[in-house]
Protein backbone atom coordinates (compact mmCIF):
# COMPACT_ATOMS: atom_id res chain seq x y z
CA UNK A 1 0.00 0.00 0.00
CA UNK A 2 1.32 3.30 -0.82
CA UNK A 3 0.29 6.46 1.26
CA UNK A 4 1.01 10.53 0.83
CA UNK A 5 1.28 11.80 4.03
CA UNK A 6 1.89 15.82 5.14
CA UNK A 7 4.04 16.04 8.27
CA UNK A 8 3.93 19.54 9.69
CA UNK A 9 6.18 19.56 12.66
CA UNK A 10 5.14 23.25 14.21
CA UNK A 11 7.10 24.75 16.98
CA UNK A 12 8.47 23.82 20.04
CA UNK A 13 8.86 20.28 21.16
CA UNK A 14 6.21 19.59 17.70
CA UNK A 15 9.62 18.37 15.77
CA UNK A 16 11.59 16.31 18.30
CA UNK A 17 7.96 14.41 18.63
CA UNK A 18 7.57 14.42 15.21
CA UNK A 19 10.78 12.92 14.34
CA UNK A 20 10.51 9.94 16.33
CA UNK A 21 6.74 9.58 14.91
CA UNK A 22 8.28 9.95 11.69
CA UNK A 23 10.54 6.79 12.53
CA UNK A 24 7.69 4.43 14.06
CA UNK A 25 5.92 4.97 10.78
CA UNK A 26 8.82 4.25 8.70
CA UNK A 27 9.58 1.03 10.74
CA UNK A 28 5.56 -0.19 10.18
CA UNK A 29 6.24 0.61 6.42
CA UNK A 30 9.49 -1.70 6.45
CA UNK A 31 8.02 -4.88 8.27
CA UNK A 32 4.66 -4.66 6.61
CA UNK A 33 5.62 -3.67 3.08
CA UNK A 34 3.68 0.02 2.68
CA UNK A 35 5.01 2.93 1.33
CA UNK A 36 4.67 6.06 2.49
CA UNK A 37 5.91 9.34 1.32
CA UNK A 38 6.51 12.11 3.98
CA UNK A 39 5.67 15.73 2.91
CA UNK A 40 7.23 17.84 5.59
CA UNK A 41 5.74 21.73 5.53
CA UNK A 42 5.38 24.54 7.71
CA UNK A 43 2.77 25.46 10.25
CA UNK A 44 2.11 27.65 13.47
CA UNK A 45 4.56 30.14 14.70
CA UNK A 46 7.55 29.53 12.38
CA UNK A 47 5.43 30.03 9.13
CA UNK A 48 4.00 33.14 10.81
CA UNK A 49 7.50 34.93 11.35
CA UNK A 50 8.34 33.58 7.70
CA UNK A 51 5.72 33.89 5.66
CA UNK A 52 3.12 36.27 7.53
CA UNK A 53 0.91 33.62 7.67
CA UNK A 54 0.65 30.61 10.57
CA UNK A 55 -0.72 28.40 7.98
CA UNK A 56 1.02 29.76 4.16
CA UNK A 57 -0.55 29.31 0.53
CA UNK A 58 1.97 25.57 0.32
CA UNK A 59 0.80 24.43 3.33
CA UNK A 60 -3.00 24.70 2.45
CA UNK A 61 -2.31 23.18 -1.09
CA UNK A 62 -0.31 20.28 0.46
CA UNK A 63 -2.83 19.54 2.85
CA UNK A 64 -5.86 18.69 0.59
CA UNK A 65 -3.65 16.65 -1.39
CA UNK A 66 -2.27 14.25 0.56
CA UNK A 67 -4.47 11.12 2.29
CA UNK A 68 -3.93 12.23 5.76
CA UNK A 69 -1.86 14.96 8.08
CA UNK A 70 0.07 14.85 11.03
CA UNK A 71 1.23 18.10 13.63
CA UNK A 72 3.40 18.40 15.65
CA UNK A 73 2.72 20.74 18.05
CA UNK A 74 1.27 24.69 16.99
CA UNK A 75 2.86 27.37 19.03
CA UNK A 76 0.77 30.14 21.23
CA UNK A 77 2.73 33.50 19.77
CA UNK A 78 1.52 36.89 18.90
CA UNK A 79 3.27 38.39 15.98
CA UNK A 80 2.18 41.27 14.21
CA UNK A 81 1.50 41.44 10.07
CA UNK A 82 0.60 44.48 8.10
CA UNK A 83 -0.31 45.92 11.51
CA UNK A 84 -2.45 43.37 12.89
CA UNK A 85 -2.01 41.46 15.48
CA UNK A 86 -2.03 37.54 14.52
CA UNK A 87 -2.20 34.25 16.60
CA UNK A 88 0.25 31.32 15.39
CA UNK A 89 -2.74 29.37 17.11
CA UNK A 90 -4.64 30.49 14.10
CA UNK A 91 -3.17 28.22 11.59
CA UNK A 92 -4.42 24.82 13.76
CA UNK A 93 -7.54 26.54 13.33
CA UNK A 94 -7.91 27.20 9.80
CA UNK A 95 -6.13 23.91 8.27
CA UNK A 96 -9.03 21.86 10.58
CA UNK A 97 -11.56 24.27 8.97
CA UNK A 98 -9.85 23.78 5.63
CA UNK A 99 -10.05 20.08 5.91
CA UNK A 100 -13.39 20.30 7.28
CA UNK A 101 -12.95 17.87 10.29
CA UNK A 102 -15.86 18.54 12.65
CA UNK A 103 -15.19 15.42 14.88
CA UNK A 104 -12.06 15.34 17.14
CA UNK A 105 -11.61 11.66 18.35
CA UNK A 106 -9.22 11.80 22.21
CA UNK A 107 -9.29 8.19 23.77
CA UNK A 108 -7.53 7.94 26.91
CA UNK A 109 -6.82 4.81 28.39
CA UNK A 110 -4.59 3.53 31.07
CA UNK A 111 -1.95 1.02 30.63
CA UNK A 112 -1.51 -1.34 33.08
CA UNK A 113 2.28 -0.17 33.30
CA UNK A 114 0.45 3.36 33.82
CA UNK A 115 -1.34 2.87 37.30
CA UNK A 116 1.46 3.27 39.14
CA UNK A 117 1.91 6.31 37.82
CA UNK A 118 -1.04 8.53 38.03
CA UNK A 119 -1.93 10.86 40.68
CA UNK A 120 -4.87 8.52 41.38
CA UNK A 121 -4.97 5.96 43.20
CA UNK A 122 -4.51 2.36 41.48
CA UNK A 123 -8.27 1.25 41.92
CA UNK A 124 -9.67 4.80 40.38
CA UNK A 125 -7.64 4.99 37.28
CA UNK A 126 -7.33 0.72 36.29
CA UNK A 127 -9.42 0.14 33.71
CA UNK A 128 -10.22 3.35 32.22
CA UNK A 129 -10.96 3.56 29.02
CA UNK A 130 -12.92 6.41 27.41
CA UNK A 131 -13.31 8.43 24.80
CA UNK A 132 -13.86 12.18 24.37
CA UNK A 133 -15.91 13.10 21.08
CA UNK A 134 -14.82 16.99 20.62
CA UNK A 135 -16.95 19.45 18.01
CA UNK A 136 -14.10 21.01 16.32
CA UNK A 137 -15.58 23.28 13.71
CA UNK A 138 -18.20 25.46 15.59
CA UNK A 139 -18.72 27.25 19.15
CA UNK A 140 -16.70 29.77 20.78
CA UNK A 141 -13.27 29.41 19.51
CA UNK A 142 -14.89 30.18 15.99
CA UNK A 143 -18.10 32.58 17.14
CA UNK A 144 -18.54 35.81 15.72
CA UNK A 145 -18.27 38.71 16.76
CA UNK A 146 -15.04 38.30 18.69
CA UNK A 147 -12.40 41.13 19.94
CA UNK A 148 -11.33 44.01 22.15
CA UNK A 149 -12.82 47.10 22.21
CA UNK A 150 -13.11 50.45 24.15
CA UNK A 151 -11.85 47.80 26.93
CA UNK A 152 -14.18 45.33 26.55
CA UNK A 153 -12.91 41.97 25.54
CA UNK A 154 -15.73 39.25 23.77
CA UNK A 155 -16.10 36.11 22.30
CA UNK A 156 -19.10 34.25 21.09
CA UNK A 157 -20.69 30.71 21.59
CA UNK A 158 -22.84 29.66 18.67
CA UNK A 159 -23.82 26.39 17.12
CA UNK A 160 -25.84 25.54 14.68
CA UNK A 161 -28.68 22.28 14.67
CA UNK A 162 -26.77 20.68 11.59
CA UNK A 163 -23.08 20.84 13.94
CA UNK A 164 -24.59 19.41 16.89
CA UNK A 165 -26.75 16.38 15.57
CA UNK A 166 -23.54 15.69 13.39
CA UNK A 167 -20.90 15.52 15.91
CA UNK A 168 -23.79 13.76 18.29
CA UNK A 169 -23.99 11.13 15.60
CA UNK A 170 -20.21 10.65 15.54
CA UNK A 171 -20.31 10.40 19.09
CA UNK A 172 -23.71 7.51 19.05
CA UNK A 173 -21.75 5.21 15.92
CA UNK A 174 -18.67 5.09 17.89
CA UNK A 175 -20.22 3.80 21.43
CA UNK A 176 -21.60 1.09 19.09
CA UNK A 177 -18.34 -0.13 18.10
CA UNK A 178 -17.32 0.15 22.32
CA UNK A 179 -19.64 0.10 25.44
CA UNK A 180 -22.73 1.80 24.00
CA UNK A 181 -22.75 4.46 26.69
CA UNK A 182 -22.58 8.16 25.59
CA UNK A 183 -23.40 10.83 28.33
CA UNK A 184 -23.09 14.27 26.50
CA UNK A 185 -21.51 17.56 28.26
CA UNK A 186 -22.89 20.62 28.41
CA UNK A 187 -24.04 23.70 30.61
CA UNK A 188 -27.72 23.59 29.94
CA UNK A 189 -28.66 25.15 33.80
CA UNK A 190 -26.87 28.60 32.76
CA UNK A 191 -26.31 29.20 28.70
CA UNK A 192 -28.46 28.96 25.99
CA UNK A 193 -26.07 27.59 23.61
CA UNK A 194 -26.01 24.58 26.17
CA UNK A 195 -29.77 24.20 26.28
CA UNK A 196 -29.71 23.87 22.40
CA UNK A 197 -27.04 21.56 22.93
CA UNK A 198 -28.73 19.42 24.94
CA UNK A 199 -32.32 19.38 23.43
CA UNK A 200 -30.26 18.44 19.75
CA UNK A 201 -28.14 15.41 21.83
CA UNK A 202 -31.39 13.96 23.56
CA UNK A 203 -32.96 14.33 19.72
CA UNK A 204 -30.14 12.28 17.98
CA UNK A 205 -30.24 9.91 21.29
CA UNK A 206 -33.38 8.57 20.32
CA UNK A 207 -32.64 6.96 16.96
CA UNK A 208 -29.99 5.18 19.03
CA UNK A 209 -32.26 2.84 21.18
CA UNK A 210 -29.08 0.56 21.96
CA UNK A 211 -27.14 3.00 23.45
CA UNK A 212 -27.45 4.65 27.07
CA UNK A 213 -27.79 8.22 27.10
CA UNK A 214 -27.84 10.72 29.81
CA UNK A 215 -26.69 14.59 29.93
CA UNK A 216 -24.19 15.85 32.61
CA UNK A 217 -22.96 19.76 33.52
CA UNK A 218 -19.60 20.19 32.53
CA UNK A 219 -18.47 20.75 36.07
CA UNK A 220 -19.95 17.50 37.61
CA UNK A 221 -18.25 16.03 34.64
CA UNK A 222 -14.63 17.71 35.53
CA UNK A 223 -15.62 16.16 39.09
CA UNK A 224 -16.51 12.78 38.24
CA UNK A 225 -13.26 12.37 35.99
CA UNK A 226 -11.37 12.14 39.01
CA UNK A 227 -13.77 10.35 41.23
CA UNK A 228 -15.47 7.76 39.06
CA UNK A 229 -13.74 7.77 36.12
CA UNK A 230 -14.28 4.36 34.99
CA UNK A 231 -18.40 5.06 34.75
CA UNK A 232 -17.59 6.95 31.10
CA UNK A 233 -17.31 5.08 28.00
CA UNK A 234 -18.10 8.38 25.31
CA UNK A 235 -18.05 11.75 26.21
CA UNK A 236 -19.68 14.11 23.45
CA UNK A 237 -19.18 17.55 24.01
CA UNK A 238 -18.43 21.06 22.58
CA UNK A 239 -15.52 22.29 21.06
CA UNK A 240 -14.00 23.97 24.36
CA UNK A 241 -15.79 21.66 26.61
CA UNK A 242 -14.01 18.97 24.94
CA UNK A 243 -10.78 20.83 24.98
CA UNK A 244 -10.34 20.97 28.80
CA UNK A 245 -12.42 18.17 29.57
CA UNK A 246 -9.59 15.92 27.57
CA UNK A 247 -6.58 17.90 28.84
CA UNK A 248 -7.59 17.09 32.39
CA UNK A 249 -8.59 13.37 31.45
CA UNK A 250 -4.46 13.22 30.72
CA UNK A 251 -4.30 13.35 34.50
CA UNK A 252 -5.10 9.90 34.43
CA UNK A 253 -2.56 8.88 32.63
CA UNK A 254 -0.16 10.57 34.05
CA UNK A 255 0.78 12.95 31.16
CA UNK A 256 -0.38 14.86 28.77
CA UNK A 257 2.20 13.70 26.78
CA UNK A 258 0.20 10.53 26.41
CA UNK A 259 -2.60 11.11 24.38
CA UNK A 260 -3.06 11.08 20.96
CA UNK A 261 -5.91 12.25 18.59
CA UNK A 262 -7.77 12.56 15.64
CA UNK A 263 -9.88 15.00 13.41
CA UNK A 264 -12.18 13.27 11.03
CA UNK A 265 -15.18 14.03 9.10
CA UNK A 266 -13.82 15.72 6.28
CA UNK A 267 -11.92 14.24 3.02
CA UNK A 268 -8.80 14.13 4.53
CA UNK A 269 -7.87 13.11 8.50
CA UNK A 270 -5.71 15.01 10.55
CA UNK A 271 -4.07 13.73 13.35
CA UNK A 272 -1.95 15.22 16.76
CA UNK A 273 -1.08 14.44 19.59
CA UNK A 274 -3.19 16.72 22.49
CA UNK A 275 -0.37 18.70 23.97
CA UNK A 276 1.19 21.78 23.26
CA UNK A 277 4.09 23.10 21.89
CA UNK A 278 5.31 23.26 25.64
CA UNK A 279 8.18 25.76 24.83
CA UNK A 280 9.55 25.70 28.09
CA UNK A 281 11.36 22.13 27.33
CA UNK A 282 11.97 22.35 23.79
CA UNK A 283 15.05 21.32 22.44
CA UNK A 284 16.23 19.46 25.94
CA UNK A 285 15.31 15.83 24.52
CA UNK A 286 13.00 15.13 26.80
CA UNK A 287 9.87 14.95 25.02
CA UNK A 288 7.22 12.70 25.50
CA UNK A 289 6.55 11.11 21.88
CA UNK A 290 3.85 8.62 22.91
CA UNK A 291 1.28 10.66 21.55
CA UNK A 292 2.27 11.93 18.83
CA UNK A 293 3.17 7.53 17.60
CA UNK A 294 -0.14 7.07 19.30
CA UNK A 295 -1.95 9.56 16.87
CA UNK A 296 0.43 7.66 13.79
CA UNK A 297 -1.44 4.40 15.04
CA UNK A 298 -4.77 6.00 14.79
CA UNK A 299 -3.76 7.16 11.15
CA UNK A 300 -2.81 3.70 9.94
CA UNK A 301 -6.14 2.05 11.35
CA UNK A 302 -8.12 5.13 10.26
CA UNK A 303 -7.64 6.99 7.19
CA UNK A 304 -5.61 3.93 5.81
CA UNK A 305 -7.92 0.68 7.33
CA UNK A 306 -5.08 -0.80 8.97
CA UNK A 307 -6.03 -2.17 12.14
CA UNK A 308 -3.51 -4.97 12.34
CA UNK A 309 -0.30 -2.51 11.87
CA UNK A 310 -2.42 -0.38 13.70
CA UNK A 311 -2.00 -2.07 16.97
CA UNK A 312 1.09 -3.25 16.58
CA UNK A 313 2.20 0.44 17.08
CA UNK A 314 -0.09 0.10 20.13
CA UNK A 315 1.17 -3.28 21.42
CA UNK A 316 5.10 -2.04 20.68
CA UNK A 317 4.16 1.38 22.88
CA UNK A 318 2.67 -0.64 25.83
CA UNK A 319 5.43 -3.53 25.71
CA UNK A 320 7.94 -0.22 26.59
CA UNK A 321 6.35 1.12 29.34
CA UNK A 322 5.91 -2.77 30.71
CA UNK A 323 9.51 -3.02 30.81
CA UNK A 324 9.62 0.35 32.71
CA UNK A 325 10.60 2.92 30.60
CA UNK A 326 9.05 6.31 30.32
CA UNK A 327 10.40 10.22 29.58
CA UNK A 328 11.17 12.32 32.07
CA UNK A 329 6.86 13.61 32.25
CA UNK A 330 6.09 9.80 33.29
CA UNK A 331 9.43 9.65 35.83
CA UNK A 332 9.08 12.82 38.06
CA UNK A 333 11.64 10.81 40.01
CA UNK A 334 14.37 11.19 37.36
CA UNK A 335 15.20 7.62 38.17
CA UNK A 336 17.55 5.00 35.74
CA UNK A 337 14.58 4.40 33.30
CA UNK A 338 13.71 7.98 32.37
CA UNK A 339 14.92 8.26 29.02
CA UNK A 340 15.48 10.75 26.37
CA UNK A 341 12.43 11.80 23.46
CA UNK A 342 14.74 9.75 21.19
CA UNK A 343 15.32 6.88 22.93
CA UNK A 344 11.83 5.94 23.70
CA UNK A 345 11.20 6.45 20.14
CA UNK A 346 14.41 3.79 19.59
CA UNK A 347 12.79 1.50 22.03
CA UNK A 348 9.18 1.63 20.13
CA UNK A 349 11.13 1.13 17.12
CA UNK A 350 12.81 -2.06 18.52
CA UNK A 351 9.77 -3.26 20.18
CA UNK A 352 7.65 -3.03 17.12
CA UNK A 353 10.78 -4.71 14.63
CA UNK A 354 11.08 -7.45 17.75
CA UNK A 355 7.37 -8.38 17.63
CA UNK A 356 7.42 -8.34 13.20
CA UNK A 357 10.39 -10.80 13.28
CA UNK A 358 8.87 -13.39 15.53
CA UNK A 359 4.87 -12.50 13.63
CA UNK A 360 3.40 -11.39 16.87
Amino acid sequence: MDGRILFLPGDGIGPEVLLEARRVLEAVGGIYGHRFDIIEAPIGDGALERFGDPLPEETRALAVEVDAVLVGAVGLAVRSVDGTEVDASRGLLDLRRLLGNHANIRPVSVPEALVGRSPLRPERVRGVDLVVVRELLGGIYYGRPRGIEDGVAFDTETYAEEEVRRISVSAFELARTRRRKVTSIDKANVLESSIFWRRIAEEVARDYPDVEFSSMLVDNCAMQLIQDPRQFDVLLTSNMFGDILSDEAAVLVGSLGMLPSASVGGDTGLYEPVHGAAPDIAGRGIANPIGAILSVAMMLELTFALPEEAGAVQSAVNRVLEDGYGTADLHADGGPAAVSTARMGELIVRALRAAGATGR
